[in-house]
């Protein structure tokens, strides 16, 4: 919990508020800091609020993706990745949040494509909610009718989705699999699964196709915010698994 509170007040855009309000804070007694703070926090606000900027990091980041699997070692299972859940006034009262559901959608489709058996991973995000694989794999039978083999309910990270992962498959004897996920959050995705051993094949939920802009992506909007904050958490986290 506090891990996920430190990364959420510390990567833009939030970053960049808190910046701001630091300057505020200080600007009585440090003026030529805190005004440095205050315009340092405004700019990067202004910048991420930027679809054109948004886009760019998004786009960078869903670069030369291995979208086909090598021919010596045909993936042997399906891996989905869980990220968020939604809490609902009726039972179960926990189900799968968008980004989830967009990547269960993505793993049922390759399942039915190929026939691979499927492995759910996600352990608890938030006190006093079931692990993230256990809501996945009881959507999947209960609202796609596709069975879950295995799953791994401890992990709090991506790192930990694929060091648990590989050790649950390796004594199945596998070692390709297709990891299903957000195109942005791929690259991130096969440092770790490679870093655990597996060979792992992209296939990403969507991919962001490059455009040329238009005068409304040079105008702030909220909505670039969020894909901002995305993007920023990927390549951060990229660089840490890097030189982890």
């Amino acid at each position: 919990m506090l891990k996920a509170i430190l990364i959420t007040l510390a990567v833009p855009p939030v970053g960049f508020l808190c910046l701001a309000i630091l300057g505020l804070l200080i600007v009585r007694w440090r003026r030529r800091g805190g005004r440095a703070l205050i315009c340092i926090g405004l700019a990067g606000l202004t910048l991420l609020a930027l679809p054109l900027f948004s886009d760019l990091l998004i786009v960078a980041l869903e670069q030369n993706l291995p979208l086909e699997p090598p021919p010596d070692a045909m993936p042997q299972a399906i891996v989905i990745l869980g990220g968020d859940l939604t809490r609902t006034a009726d039972p179960p009262n926990v189900i799968p949040g968008f980004l989830t559901v967009d990547r269960m959608r993505a793993g049922v489709a390759l399942y039915r494509r190929t026939g691979l058996p499927i492995l759910v991973t996600g352990g608890t995000v938030q006190p006093h909610h079931p692990p993230v694989a256990a809501v996945m794999a009881d959507s999947l039978r209960d609202d796609f009718q596709v069975p879950v083999t295995w799953v791994e309910d401890a992990s709090e990270d991506t790192w930990q989705n694929a060091a648990f992962s590989a050790e649950i498959l390796r004594k199945q004897g596998i070692r390709s699999v297709y990891v299903v996920t957000q195109g942005w959050h791929m690259r991130r995705a096969m440092l770790a699964f490679r870093r655990a051993g597996l060979i792992a094949t992209a296939v990403p939920t969507s991919m962001e196709i490059p455009i040329d802009p238009i005068v409304w992506d040079f105008l702030p909007r909220a909505s670039a915010w969020g894909w901002s904050y995305y993007a920023l958490h990927e390549w951060i986290g990229c660089a840490w698994y890097a030189i982890r």
